[in-house]
């Protein structure tokens, strides 16, 4: 059964151009111009994926962002933000509240389409072989079923994508990792030319899991490649 996708911005251009695009793509698709009515359907029935506007009349697409969040029936909807707003603290922000992914105005069609398919994907992939329940290196111990994590005992509060990004650099310890690898695994489609929304999950994550984010010892920078997780620093 296709997969229900709401759309809200107050811009009438934009939702009709992001329903035919996913529709054309095999979704359902609902869209709002008013963000009341949209989390009114939201708690009638969750979507799969909601794509917010940024800059919506109250409540905004980051309260929007914060209140599916926060509520039991709606906690497990993709979110993807759409925004003209291209600051950095901007991203970083709609990312701390628990967006999975960040779009700039204007985007590209088959882009924001890859970016959905990937959101419906994740987690509902079948894998040859059931992983183990938890993983554990370098005194970073990550409790899948629960999807907790833990620094010599002690809890991390992680993102759904900190998480989603550190799993992936701990199960490959030792190997430097692309970042087109990166992308593909973590947010599920290869690489584009905006690299800013690694390197701020990156950024993050080293902030909660090293004992001195200035001088990392745990998520190493490969020059000209990516990034490495150590299994044993110094």
């Amino acid at each position: 059964m296709a997969q229900w996708v709401y759309v809200v911005d107050d811009e009438p251009h934009i939702l009709q151009l992001t329903s035919f695009s996913l529709e054309q793509a095999g979704f359902r698709v609902r869209t709002f111009e008013q963000s009341p009515a949209f989390w009114q359907a939201c708690l009638q029935q969750p979507p799969a994926v909601a794509i917010l506007d940024w800059m919506m009349p109250q409540p905004d697409g980051l309260a929007l962002c914060r209140m599916l969040r926060e509520n039991a029936s709606t906690h497990d909807t993709k979110i993807l933000f759409l925004t003209a707003r291209t600051d950095e603290v901007d991203r970083v922000i709609g990312l701390e509240l628990g967006a999975d992914d960040y779009m700039v105005k204007p985007f590209s069609t088959k882009e924001m389409v890859a970016r959905v398919r990937a959101l419906t994907r994740r987690g509902n992939t079948p894998q040859a072989e059931e992983p183990p329940e938890t993983i554990s290196c370098a005194g970073i111990t990550l409790a899948l079923g629960s999807r907790r994590a833990y620094r010599d005992g002690k809890p991390l509060e992680l993102s759904y994508k900190e998480f989603e990004l550190l799993y992936t650099l701990m199960r490959n310890a030792g190997r430097a990792m692309s970042r087109h690898v990166l992308f593909d695994q973590v947010w599920g489609y290869p690489q584009s030319d905006d690299t800013r929304t690694l390197d701020v999950h990156i950024r993050y994550l080293r902030k909660k899991i090293e004992k001195n984010p200035a001088e990392p010892l745990l998520i190493e920078t490969v020059r000209g490649i990516g990034y490495r997780f150590n299994a044993s620093p110094a």
